[in-house]
């Protein structure tokens, strides 16, 4: 997987995002925003939103990614039900084949072993979403 990086040099972020069947843009964004604005991130230090193969089709997950301009990454179930650090959900486990999407998402679109979440999972009614730093390799 190529290193994600900002052109200026700055933390570069991931989003992930787990949504229930049908979620809108407007309860997506405002979640995202919300999980950005307690983080002090800017929304130009995001370069990804990353989510299960289960929710690839969401429209209310891929028109954030695109008003946004950010990568669209999709990640099957059992790849991000093998990511460590990610907080497992009995809930999400029984829907889409792991048990964590939003965690799990967020740290394997910004290198898994590397990656540090920044915001841990929240909550909306029918969206959750977490927030990873890339972390710069040295050498």
């Amino acid at each position: 997987m190529t290193a994600l990086t900002h052109p200026q040099g700055r933390a570069t972020y991931v989003l992930g995002v787990g949504a229930r069947k049908g979620v809108s843009f407007e309860e997506v964004d405002a979640l995202v925003l919300r999980v950005l604005a307690e983080a002090r991130v800017r929304p130009d230090e995001v370069t990804a939103l990353a989510t299960v193969e289960a929710k690839a089709e969401e429209a209310g997950v891929i028109a954030v990614a695109e008003a946004h301009g950010w990568n669209l990454m999709i990640f099957r179930a059992d790849t991000l039900a093998a990511v460590p650090g990610a907080r497992a959900g009995h809930a999400a486990r029984k829907a889409v084949g792991t048990g964590s999407v939003a965690e799990a998402a967020a740290l394997a679109g910004a290198g898994s072993g590397t990656a540090q979440l920044a915001v841990a999972k929240t909550r909306s009614a029918r969206a959750t979403v977490a927030l990873a730093r890339v972390r710069e390799e040295s050498g």
